[in-house]
């Protein structure tokens, strides 16, 4: 019987607790303990019944802990990162990884000096709306998709926490960018993005990002609008994705939505009908029966397939499912998308293959 791994948590918050909940579903690790810098939550972790590890150098120092998991504020991972590899520990690290490609360079540089570890924590990767329309695009049910719409809105504005802070690497292009550009690069994985327009969003007074809008162009002509927004209180599509035969949509993380599919001619001949004040044949409905209407396919997933495969990463029988160099482009198009913002200019990007 395999021995399983000792592990760290390293910050008891909301996502920190998340990682314990889901942990006891990984029979290959054990919780060993938890860690934060704060007495209040070092005492409410006591509570909940969790060992508690007082300082930072007691995590670093014991033998059992092997693997950590940092869930800490943004500008914290890098240097905890680098430090507890430094000391023998292999590293998952919540996102984003750092605040800078400089940043994660010198962690990925710390991996590889040391021969552990690191791989951060792209949870959204599971997401079932996600897979719903990566399922339809592998299995080519809407033929050639030329354009993605991907969105996230809510109307609370940004907790009141350090997500307010630019210094604690706060703001909605940190918080969610770093997810759907994440997504949106596996989804046209077989292509590369070449050039990004960025459209931050202030309208709370903060000093972060409180939404964006990013367009994103991709070498084989596919377009992608990812946007984010924390004053909505009526939602748009969560994703709305365009082929060049069929269109689909998924309206929010309940999955209502569906996909159409062409089955006859796309111009075919229409009658005029009547919108507004004017006549038009383009945008008449098609009620002649040339399309079909699909149900959302069914996809099952598990994020905690996460964790396992860390554990096999370690062992030497698993390729990292959220690759390093995966995780740098999406930061090198954050930093590029501030560049955007900054300048109201489209930015070109370039292929370090090139």
């Amino acid at each position: 019987m395999r021995k399983k791994k000792g592990l760290a948590l390293i910050g008891y918050g909301g996502m920190g607790k998340q990682h314990l909940k889901r942990l006891e579903n990984v029979s290959e690790i054990a919780v060993l303990g938890v860690y934060d810098i704060k007495s209040a939550k070092k005492q409410a972790a006591k509570e909940q019944g969790w060992n508690i590890f007082e300082t930072w150098e007691e995590v670093l120092r014991d033998p059992a802990v092997e693997i950590l998991i940092l869930a800490t504020p943004n500008e914290t991972h890098a240097p905890l990162a680098i430090e507890a590899m430094h000391h023998g520990k292999e590293v998952i690290c919540e996102k984003p990884a750092t605040l800078s490609v400089a940043e994660f360079d010198q962690v990925t540089q710390a991996a590889k000096e040391t021969g552990r570890h690191f791989m951060v924590h792209q949870n959204r990767r599971w997401d079932e709306n996600y897979r719903i329309i990566q399922q339809l695009k592998e299995e080519d049910r809407l033929g050639e998709i030329f354009s993605v719409e991907s969105r996230v809105q809510g109307s609370r504005g940004i907790p009141d926490d350090w997500r307010r802070l630019k210094e604690n690497g706060g703001g909605m292009l940190y918080d969610w960018g770093v997810h759907l550009i994440d997504r949106i690069l596996l989804l046209f994985r077989e292509t590369k993005p070449v050039s990004i327009f960025a459209d931050l969003s202030y309208v709370l007074g903060h000093e972060v990002d409180d939404g964006f809008r990013i367009r994103l162009a991709f070498k084989n002509g596919a377009r992608a609008l990812l946007e984010v927004g924390t004053v909505n209180f009526i939602q748009t599509p969560e994703w709305y994705v365009c082929g060049k035969i069929g269109t689909a949509v998924i309206e929010d993380y309940e999955l209502h939505g569906r996909y159409i599919t062409l089955n006859g001619k796309l111009a075919k001949e229409a009658q005029p009908i009547e919108t507004g004040a004017g006549l038009t044949k383009t945008m008449a409905p098609r009620n002649d029966g040339s399309t079909t209407e699909f149900s959302l396919p069914y996809v099952q997933t598990d994020v905690t397939d996460f964790y396992r495969n860390f554990v096999e990463v370690i062992d030497g029988h698993a390729e990292p499912v959220v690759k390093n160099e995966e995780v740098r482009q999406v930061l090198h198009l954050i930093e590029l998308a501030f560049q955007s913002a900054a300048t109201n200019q489209v930015i070109l990007i370039e292929s370090e293959a090139e």
